[in-house]
């Protein structure tokens, strides 16, 4: 039988084990990496070994797999579909190996693959498919190339439209990052591949529009003619047209769609007319641009805590909802956003109310991308620096003593 396996190439197939009997002989690292899947597959497992990592212990403690604590003998693959061999004992191995092809059990062998019936080949699954790789003897190519295709997949690289499965319109209110198209999640980069119509904010990635297919519709949403409509009504009127016209559209978003980014509002107006809506969340720029530009927001014997806020309206403003006298008896982090324009009249309104002058400070422009830069400064010096350097939006502030943990400019 070796000298067949080696002579011609294995004839790749899914086993449908659910509910069917599978053997598995040795319960160390191989048994621990392969279990999860024969569970996943529904497989009737029994683990035959006297010994178990704490991981596959764990397995059979829930109930997961049957487990008999003792060693192989003959006669354990009566009944079997499939069998696992990876024990430490050869002679084991080989006398398990013997009963399998005497049972016309398929048997995979961890210590010996060319004494084996079948191998197991580098498996990942995306969006309900399932890719398996086989090279033979070069596992680690098997890898490689399954690793490849997944990622082609999920993010969208990798063009595999769905031919049977119908065509659900609707629209996606996806988070892009604070502006790395690397930054954007897996779900999110692979529903714009399959988008229809985008409809973007200034904000989002624009670096990915590019790779889009030439059928898509993309929408500057700064563009949409607004009439007689406030612009996010025409926004939210535009998102439902598409829908409603059979499209799949993603409503592309910077950040998080809910960090400061309306995209409940247009949740409900999408439930409102009907329309179904899937919300995949973003890094929001609250963490991930203090993160690039080496401050973190908390730190261990510095800030317990962090607070994010929105400073589109100065502390003065009676539209403001922010309680800045609370925020400033606060000894942890503050993140503001959208607040370039009234840098100064927040310094000055958190000074008022308790919290030192000196208190360190530092804003990121454009954080993530290829021209982001940091400027750093103090609570009582923040207005006038942010003044005297042209700092302009999209900006995020970052307040509090973790500014100077890292590597940091001198505070101006």
């Amino acid at each position: 039988m070796a000298e067949h396996v080696a002579a011609h190439a294995a004839y790749p197939v899914g086993l449908r084990l659910s509910g069917r009997r599978v053997v598995v002989l040795g319960a160390g690292q191989v048994a621990q990496r392969r279990l999860p899947s024969l569970i996943a597959a529904g497989a009737d497992v029994l683990l035959i070994s006297p010994s178990a990592t704490p991981s596959v212990e764990a397995m059979a403690d829930t109930g997961e797999i049957r487990w008999e604590r003792r060693r192989y003998q003959d006669g354990d693959l009566d009944g079997a579909w499939y069998a696992l061999i990876s024990t430490d004992d050869p002679e084991a191995n080989a006398a398990a190996s013997q009963e399998a092809e005497a049972r016309r059990v398929w048997c995979v062998r961890s210590d010996d693959a060319e004494a084996a019936t079948a191998w197991t080949p580098a498996t990942g699954r995306s969006e309900g498919v399932t890719v398996a790789v086989l090279t033979g003897q070069d596992p680690r190519r098997s890898a490689a190339v399954r690793d490849a295709i997944v990622e082609g997949l999920r993010d969208g690289s990798l063009a595999a439209p769905h031919h049977r499965r119908p065509h659900t319109p609707g629209v996606a209110l996806v988070g892009g990052g604070p502006g790395d198209p690397d930054l954007i999640t897996v779900r999110g980069r692979r529903l714009l591949a399959e988008a229809d119509v985008v409809i973007a904010d200034r904000l989002g990635p624009r670096d990915l529009l590019a790779e889009l297919p030439p059928h898509v519709e993309v929408i500057d949403a700064a563009k949409i003619p607004y009439g007689r409509f406030m612009a996010q009504e025409a926004i939210n009127n535009a998102l439902i047209e598409h829908a409603k016209a059979g499209k799949a559209v993603v409503r592309l978003k910077g950040g998080d769609p809910f960090v400061f980014g309306r995209g409940m509002e247009e949740a409900q107006a999408l439930a409102e007319a009907g329309i179904p809506c899937t919300v995949v969340p973003g890094i929001s720029s609250t963490i991930s641009v203090p993160g690039a530009a080496g401050i973190p927001v908390t730190h261990r014997g510095v800030a317990h805590e962090f607070t994010v806020v929105s400073g589109h309206v100065a502390p003065d403003d009676e539209r403001s909802l922010v309680d800045w006298p609370a925020l400033a008896k606060l000894r942890g982090t503050l993140v503001v956003l959208m607040g370039v324009e009234n840098s100064g009249a927040i310094a000055a309104a958190l000074i008022a109310h308790g919290r030192p002058a000196d208190t360190p400070a530092a804003v990121i422009q454009e954080g993530t991308t290829a021209t982001q830069r940091r400027v750093d400064a103090t609570l009582a010096t923040l207005g006038e620096t942010v003044r005297a350097e042209g700092v302009r939006p999209p900006a995020v502030i970052v307040i509090g003593d973790v500014v100077t943990v890292g590597p940091a400019a001198t505070p101006k």
